[in-house]
């Protein structure tokens, strides 16, 4: 019998890895003659960058950078063993993780850091860009990056402006002159799984901006910002960026549009490609997936949907673990797994799921398949 682990990360308690190790040792706990294969996933966000990392023996590259304070860190990418391809998180230079709670302002938030990673790379040899950018603390649509990187934003008196969040709304050109020689040539490849807008109700300000620290009359500021560079950008680079994405990320992603000329792919659909998750599906007799909680948002395209349809596509049985299940029973089917196993129960509160996870985690998977599999 061979099985796949395809999991997400169980947030804020292991990561995708270690839910693979966890469920693995589990099952050979119970016949050490199984055939297991792990494909740890992600759907964009954190841990992608590792992830794709990972897959391809490739190796980290520490880089000083600036923080979306402006204050220098130590952050990190990844690269492919020939140097050609980078895997860059923002959120390693740029993402919420990184400020406390009393820190967070997207009025003054820059993604500057995260130009410095892609500068960092593209010197060091890489020609293809994988940007995930999800987590981001920000609300610039791509200045702080786009000024890393040799652009510059100037306001109706020709006075350069620093790179944030509320001074979109003073934009009133922007300078392609100096930008990296490099930057031309290069791929890039962004991973979002965010369909909003750029402005709007429905928009990177209305939808993210308070949840990154921002007051009821700053999201307006900020909505006005994002209108205004709407209007700037598509004039300088006669492109259109009513899309479904360009909100993301604080407008990241029409910012990785008009300044690195991106393409935009869906996280899970590009690892799961890159991973050729659905070769190694067709080949197993059942799938294992999970993530830390399983809720509504899980319907609309995580991970654990994704696997899930690949196995229906297949006809193999899904089973997902989950710390956490929130949704309703009639959901089930909708979601395409056979059967949901959380580790918070009668027996475990929420809080001891998330303290103890991986031994839970191993415990349940023995528990589950014990008579399924001891006999095979």
């Amino acid at each position: 019998m061979t099985i796949l682990i395809a999991p997400d990360k169980f947030k804020g308690s292991l990561t995708a890895q270690q839910v693979c190790k966890a469920i693995e040792e589990g099952l050979l706990s119970i016949n050490s003659s199984l055939k297991i294969v792990s494909i740890p996933l992600a759907d964009g966000g954190e841990g992608t960058s590792d992830l794709l990392t990972d897959f391809i023996g490739g190796s980290t590259v520490c880089v000083t950078v600036l923080d979306p304070l402006f204050r220098e860190i130590e952050s990190t990418y990844g690269i492919s063993k020939d140097g050609k391809i980078a895997f860059i998180e923002m959120a390693k230079a740029s993402g919420l993780q990184l400020l406390s709670s009393i820190e967070r302002s997207p009025l003054t938030t820059t993604t500057f850091g995260t130009g410095q990673l892609i500068k960092h790379a593209l010197e060091r040899g890489a020609n293809h860009i994988i940007l995930g950018i999800g987590g981001s603390a920000t609300n610039d649509a791509g200045m702080g990056m786009a000024e890393a990187l040799g652009y510059s934003f100037l306001s109706a008196a020709k006075k350069k402006l620093k790179p944030v969040g509320k001074n979109l709304v003073l934009l009133a050109s922007i300078d392609t002159d100096h930008i990296h020689p490099l930057l031309p040539n290069a791929k890039f490849t962004v991973l979002c799984d965010v369909q909003n807008q750029l402005r709007g109700i429905g928009g990177a300000a209305y939808v993210f901006g308070p949840q990154k620290g921002a007051s009821q009359e700053e999201v307006k500021i900020l909505d006005r910002g994002l209108r205004r560079f709407k209007k700037i950008a598509e004039a300088t680079f006669k492109t259109n960026l009513d899309f479904p994405g360009a909100g993301a990320a604080g407008g990241l992603g029409a910012g990785a549009k008009v300044f690195l000329k991106a393409t935009m792919s869906g996280g899970f659909d590009f690892i799961s490609r890159f991973t050729k998750l659905e070769d190694t599906i067709r080949r197993v007799d059942i799938v294992i997936t999970g993530e830390g909680k399983i809720d509504q948002q899980t319907l609309s395209g995580k991970v654990v949907r994704g696997v899930a349809q690949l196995a229906a596509r297949h006809q193999k049985t899904c089973i997902a673990f989950t710390g956490i299940c929130d949704l309703p029973a009639g959901d089930f089917r909708e979601l395409g797994v056979q059967e949901i196993v959380s580790l918070s129960n009668e027996e475990t509160t929420e809080q001891e799921a998330i303290a103890h996870a991986f031994a839970l985690l191993k415990e349940r998977t023995f528990r589950h398949f014990h008579n399924r599999i001891s006999s095979h």
